[in-house]
């Protein structure tokens, strides 16, 4: 079984203005949560942080280009994707 892949999709910018401007506009996270999701090391605690980001980016709306992108980036390294994550 592979590792879970994380919510980072390779954008990282922090340009939003207000307080959007503390979350990526590639994935949502937060610098401590693109910290902690590089420590996560256990598949349900990845797949709950990956559920986490998800969450987060429905609340903030703007992230339709995640999930494809999130699928890609994936399969590319040959990791796993949570069953959740929907294109």
């Amino acid at each position: 079984m592979a590792k879970v892949q994380s919510p980072c999709i390779g954008i990282c910018k922090f340009r939003r203005p207000g307080p959007a401007g503390a979350h990526c506009i590639g994935c949502s996270m937060t610098k401590p949560q693109k910290k902690i999701a590089k420590s996560l090391k256990k598949r349900d605690r990845a797949e709950g942080f990956v559920a986490l980001v998800m969450a987060q980016q429905a609340a903030m709306g703007r992230y339709l280009h995640w999930a494809p992108e999130y699928r890609r980036r994936a399969m590319k390294k040959g990791r796993d994707v949570p069953d959740f994550v929907l294109e």
